[in-house]
């Protein structure tokens, strides 16, 4: 028997369909309240709201699950390449080896920008925040690529966008950071894998491989996978509602790097680093700002601990964790700061009151201090983030498209003036 929710209202009732996702999920379909009763629902932030149905990602976050297209966040940090993850992700299933073998191809043939995109980057000032300019950047390449504005284009040429997207988004993440810095530019380097030439394009490492820490390499292959996508998330759903107007894909990235870029949403790891260097500022006392973070009445919270979606703990910091510690012994770097990190990280892990309230070390709290330790600026870091999320945001671009989802348009309770007469001003 078919289960429905009822809505009784003026004195009618109403029948609301059910919906069941695979992993037990429901939802009620309220797809046909307005047209039949006039009504609307009010949901600020949208945070039981339904905006799509999607095969990307699932993440519960009471028990600290996360998977994308039903692999666990741990088997494929564990086991897979970042570039496998994003064919994954945007073509709903893993790649066989030779599938994999052309995508990097593609990514590394088309890794170069146009010549022109330097003229722009020489535009912004050294004081540029490198979101802005990394959106920016992505916007511009409509200008090269006129052609993907056309909604209407194969399926070829749609998957030629998203192979360059994924290719040229490394080298304009590093050209924001070099402008940032006022240092020339690198080009990309095709004998590198896509994680270790970004790092040669942002630090100008050594142009082979081996001379490459694999320890880093690595870590950062990690960070990027436990980045890639996280559900119907703030930058994600932008790119959604962006892309439902039939926006290119560059312009629905675009949209998503402003999102990400806000301290509620990708801004979270630098916050970590800036309040262990204010902790550090004040003398360093961990005990101290323990005790206030306890306090209800003290205005001061700890950043990277806990998090919106997962109640118990965060999958993907269990993941990082380890990969945190084994950068730090490798680089045997001496960072008062992250000498801070880590006895925060040890409270949090052991004292009742962070435990019985689920503050835990999130992915926010290992990749600062990951960065930190890379020597990767802090204005830098919601950059590495935007690098890891982009195959979810094309993923979710691409699933809402062939969806043929209609363009999103939000509803509202309107609580303004009424009708008022307009009064002429006397102007003598």
């Amino acid at each position: 028997m078919t289960k429905k929710a009822e809505l009784h209202y003026n004195g009618k009732i109403y029948e609301l369909p059910l919906i069941t996702g695979t992993e037990n999920e429901n939802a009620i379909d309220i797809s046909r309240l307005r047209a039949d009763t006039g009504l609307i629902t009010l949901d600020k932030g949208f945070k039981n709201t339904g905006s799509t149905q999607s095969a990307i990602t699932f993440l519960n976050g009471e028990e600290g699950i996360l998977r994308y297209r039903g692999y666990s966040i741990e088997d494929l940090a564990e086991k897979a390449s970042f570039l496998e993850v994003a064919f994954l992700l945007i073509y709903g299933e893993l790649p066989t080896k030779s599938e994999l073998d052309l995508f990097v191809e593609e990514i590394t043939q088309h890794s170069l920008v146009h010549e022109d995109v330097k003229s722009i980057l020489d535009g912004f000032p050294s004081k540029a925040h490198p979101m802005g300019v990394l959106s920016s950047l992505v916007s511009s390449l409509t200008a090269f690529y006129p052609k993907s504005l056309d909604p209407n284009r194969s399926k070829e040429e749609v998957n030629g966008t998203i192979i360059r997207a994924i290719a040229k988004l490394p080298t304009l993440a590093a050209w924001s950071y070099k402008n940032r810095m006022r240092q020339p530019i690198m080009y990309p380097k095709n004998e590198l894998s896509y994680t270790a030439n970004f790092m040669h394009m942002m630090f100008g490492l050594p142009t082979t491989e081996k001379k490459i820490s694999t320890v880093v390499s690595k870590a950062i292959d990690k960070l990027l996978i436990l980045h890639a996508d996280h559900e119907q998330n703030c930058s994600a759903s932008t790119v959604r509602i962006v892309g439902s107007s039939h926006a290119s894909l560059y312009a629905s990235v675009s949209a998503g790097i402003a999102a990400l870029w806000g301290p509620l949403h990708g801004g979270a790891n630098q916050a970590v680093i800036e309040m262990l260097e204010k902790i550090k500022a004040d003398g360093g006392n961990v005990d101290k700002y323990v005790d206030k973070a306890k306090d209800k009445n003290d205005t001061f919270r700890l950043m990277g601990f806990g998090h919106r979606v997962y109640k118990n703990f965060d999958p993907r910091a269990t993941i990082i964790k380890k990969a945190a510690d084994d950068v730090l012994n490798e680089l045997g770097i001496n960072d008062p700061v992250l000498d801070i990190a880590k006895k925060l990280e040890k409270v949090a892990l052991n004292d009742d009151y962070f435990k019985s309230r689920g503050l835990y070390p999130n992915v926010d709290f290992y990749s600062g201090i990951i960065y930190r330790a890379l020597g990767i600026p802090t204005d830098m870091f919601t950059v590495m983030f935007a690098l890891g999320r982009l195959p979810g945001w094309i993923a979710q671009w691409k699933e809402m498209r062939e969806n043929k989802e209609p363009i999103g348009r939000p509803r509202q309770v309107y609580t303004g003036s009424n009708e008022r007469k307009y009064i002429s001003i006397n102007r003598r």
